[in-house]
This record gives structure tokens, sequence and C-alpha cells, in this order.
């Protein structure tokens, strides 16, 4: 007996009562919403935003590769809190577009799942302060399933992490937990500064096989600049943002618009500053820090994340092993201070900004203790 026979059929009578016929109700189709037309997302140099970026590059590597989902938090409809995944559920429909629950713990769990059946999930987490409740998953499941398997099972996961403040946010949304995870192995970390990395480096983290965090700048997310459909440089290298001679100045994030600015006001003073936007916190491409520092002698590193623990301080440990005998003075962290991260009003104190990196400057160059 078929469905529709079983849905026709009159009710069987009870207590020995006359049937009920039962007349079939018909049917009527559910209208269908057509589709937007699948274009090219980026075919030529357009001026994005650095939100629009991703968004352009998520729907590129969407259209290259069917296998490409992408899982979160109000993610469809709403286009996720930031609006970096609007239009994306218009256009390629609920299987692949995934509004989840509040559970990130079960975001990056299916996220194992799909890419153990072939898939490429990308996953959004809401705020940066939201991901440790799926930190065992990150840990304990997506970094080291290639290990554990000898080679045989690879986790091409890409994890989207909106990080770092200057937002006015409250409690859980200005977190810089990027060093949890450069000190993992089997991760690959990577933090934009620019819309042109934002949308080449989200294609190339979504095409790698490795598992990848993926650090965006908050507080970036308006800034706008070119973007040309190329990938550019492989997303292990760094970027020399300003030429210089005097100081070499690392920055990732946010921090490099920063970083920039600081350089060219140390211009003024005669200064030369050399910015390097690291781009990949791990691997970190230590070729280019190292050709800097040989050249300059001098090393500033500047990150929003507590200085205790923070990247930073394994940069200048690595830097000095490689450049010792290169160096004129010890190297000078500028960084967020190792409190909690502190109420809206008091985080313009607690983020690096022009005036503290240019004491770092300062201080590298031995103008200032």
């Amino acid at each position: 007996m078929s469905i529709e026979t079983i849905r026709s059929a009159p009710a069987a009578p009870a207590n020995g009562a006359t049937p009920v016929p039962v007349t079939p109700v018909p049917v009527t189709p559910v209208p269908v919403t057509p589709v937007p037309p699948i274009e090219a997302a980026l075919t030529e140099t357009k001026t994005l935003t650095l939100a629009k970026a991703i968004n352009a590059g998520l729907r590129q590597s969407m259209l290259d590769d069917p296998k490409v989902v992408l899982l979160g938090e109000d993610i469809g409809a709403l286009g996720g809190v930031f609006r970096v995944t609007s239009d994306l559920l218009a256009e390629f429909g609920p299987n692949r577009v995934v509004d989840t629950p509040l559970a990130e713990s079960a975001i990056i769990g299916t996220a194992v799942g799909l890419a153990y059946r072939g898939y490429r999930p990308v996953c959004e987490i809401q705020f940066d302060g939201f991901i440790f409740p799926g930190f065992d998953q990150i840990v304990s499941q997506v970094a080291r399933f290639h290990y554990r398997t000898q080679g045989a099972l690879r986790m091409p996961i890409t994890i989207r992490v909106p990080f770092g403040g200057g937002i006015g946010a409250a409690e859980h949304h200005s977190e810089s937990p990027e060093a949890y995870f450069t000190h993992t192995s089997g991760l690959r970390v990577i933090a934009v500064s620019n819309p042109q990395d934002a949308y080449s480096l989200i294609r190339q983290a979504i095409a790698s096989d490795d598992p990848v965090l993926f650090f965006e700048p908050k507080r970036r997310y308006h800034a706008a600049g070119p973007v040309t459909p190329q990938l550019g440089e492989p997303f292990e290298s760094a970027r020399v943002v300003a030429a210089g001679t005097d100081v070499t100045l690392l920055a990732y994030g946010a921090l490099v618009s920063t970083a920039t600015d600081a350089a060219l006001a140390a211009a003024d003073e005669g200064i030369s500053v050399e910015v390097i936007d690291l781009r990949s916190l791990s691997p970190i491409d230590y070729a280019a820090v190292e050709a800097s520092v040989r050249k300059t002698g001098r090393l500033v590193v500047t990150h929003e994340a507590s200085r205790s623990g923070g990247l930073g301080g394994e940069i200048i440990a690595e830097v000095t092993e490689r450049c010792f005998d290169y160096l004129e003075a010890s190297p000078v962290r500028v960084t967020g201070f190792d409190i909690p991260y502190p109420a809206a009003k008091l985080e313009s104190h607690h983020l690096p900004d022009l005036d503290r990196m240019l004491d770092g400057v300062d201080r590298v160059l031995g103008r200032r203790r």
C-alpha cells in the first residue's frame, strides 16, 4: 500500500459502527521561490569592505566546490551578526548555509563529521569569546585527526573567528585567543588585516586540506580597499607593508593599520620603521621576519592579547635564537595588559595604540627606558 492510499483510506470503524466515507483532500503544490542566478563572485577589481570581501571569498569557494558548506549561529536569513554571510542562504539554500543551535561544541563536532565524509565545512563563531565551548573539539579532534589516522583522513575545516576589541562590546565579545591555537600542533592560524587578504586568504583556507583558524578583526569589518580576484601570495607568507631600515615592527589583524600610522609618525622624526603584517600566525614566516631584523637590528612586536604567554614572546625568542648577532637592542613587546578584557569605557587604555607603539620604537632605539 502506498503513502497516498494510506492517507486517503477511511478510518477503521470502532465497535462495529458504520464506516464514514472520507474524501481525499487535494494537495496544493507549494510554490518554489526562484533562486537568483549564480554568477562569479568577483571578476574584476572592486572596492569592498573587509566583511564584503570575506563574503565574496565564501561565495566563490562555494561556487568552486559543492562540498563547501557553512555552519553557524544566525548565518542564514540574518547573515550573521556582522552580516558577513548575507545573501548566501538565498543563493545556495539551507543545505549549504546551515543555521545551527547556539552550541559551539556541536558546530565544531558536526564539522568534524562532515569533514570525515568528504565535505569542507566553514564554521562561524559569532564572537571570539564564544569559541571556548568548542575548544575541546578543536584541540582534541580537529587538530589531531590527521595525525591520529597517520594521514589517512584529513580535516579541511575552516573556523572563522571575529576577534579583538575596539567596538565597545560587552564581556566575552572582544577577546584575542589566538595564542591558544598557535600553541596547538595540527592547526593553521591566520589573521587578516585588509580586504584583499580577507578575500584571497579565506579562499586559500577553505581549499586547504588542513584545519584553519581564520581570525577576522571585527573593528576593521567596515574598512574598505581594492580587491582583485587573484589569490596572490600563499597564506603562509608575511607581507612587508612599509619598508624601513631602523626598526622592524611586527603586527597582525587590526593593529597592522595602527602600526602603519606609527611608521608614518616615526618618519616625521627621521626614524625609518619597517612594518610587517604576519598574516599567518602558525606557521610564522620566520624567513621574512629574519631578513627584516638582520637589516634593521631592532624588533618591536605588537598584539592585542595579553603580554604573558602571548605570541609576541614566542616570536622574540625565535628571532633572538636566529638573529642574536644582528640585534642592536633587546626586542620590545607592545601588547594588551595581563587582565581580563576591560569594560568598554576602558578598552582604549588596554589596546595598543599609536603612542604606545611609538614608545616601543623609542625604547628599542634607546631613546627611552
